[in-house]
């Protein structure tokens, strides 16, 4: 499928518009979510099981994925595990399951967020355009460079350094590292982790946020403390463990 172009019209300047993968083996929710993302201006892409989701993501390359976790052939957590080797794709997983081991799964995995069905359509395009708002927000003249004794934060280039070491995080990972070292000192509950990052008309689980700071904890080792204040939040200091 060709790339739809569309003109910026204060810049003159031509943009892609942004790209958008579904993959679910429901016909039904794929044609839904269809006919609330084109509106918006997206260009959307659909597969119906694993094997060629993963198809599609590495040909299409697209900016938000929205996964199932059933799929026929390969199943979702096993093909977010292969997309987590070789990309930092913003992923959507959408599950039928309540139990809250399979969405912890997911985002251990490597899922950044992630709806129950049946979901709102409304509430998956706000979050689409949540995510994709951050991305725009990442770099350009306002992008500015955090540094410490031991760690570096550019938020141009969404990369982190420690001792002049790269650490490769996923864009959730580097989103709230970022925002608790532009706090540094200060604690910050949940909710306003969830408020600065994943953005105000989100309604998610408290969960992810303990999730994704897990794993961000481990990336970064002992040089660095996020700090859980009990029954508050976290908060970001540099010390030695």
């Amino acid at each position: 499928m060709p790339l739809v172009f569309v003109k910026l019209d204060s810049e003159n300047e031509i943009v892609a518009k942004p790209k958008i993968l579904l993959i679910d083996d429901e016909a039904s929710i794929l044609n839904l979510v269809e006919a609330y993302l084109r509106p918006e201006g997206y260009e959307v892409f659909k597969a119906a099981d694993g094997v060629a989701g993963l198809q599609a993501a590495r040909a299409f390359k697209p900016d938000i994925l929205v996964l199932d976790i059933m799929l026929p052939g390969m199943d979702g957590l096993e093909l977010l595990a292969q997309l987590r080797r070789e990309s930092k794709l913003y992923v959507i997983l959408l599950t039928a399951k309540t139990e809250e081991t399979d969405k912890i799964v997911g985002l251990s995995v490597g899922a950044d967020d992630y709806l129950t069905k049946p979901f709102s359509p409304r509430e998956l395009v706000a979050r689409i355009k949540a995510a994709l708002r951050r991305m725009q927000q990442g770099g350009g003249e306002h992008a500015q460079v955090l540094s410490f004794a031991h760690i570096r934060i550019d938020s141009g280039s969404r990369q982190v350094w420690m001792d002049d070491e790269l650490i490769e995080l996923t864009g959730m990972e580097f989103d709230l590292l970022k925002v608790l070292a532009e706090h540094r000192g200060l604690v910050l509950s949940r909710e306003k982790l969830l408020e600065k990052v994943w953005g105000h008309d989100y309604y998610g689980d408290l969960r992810v946020v303990d999730v994704h700071l897990g794993h961000l904890r481990q990336k970064l080792g002992r040089r660095l403390f996020i700090q859980t204040v009990r029954g508050v939040g976290y908060r970001f200091d540099e010390g030695a463990n």
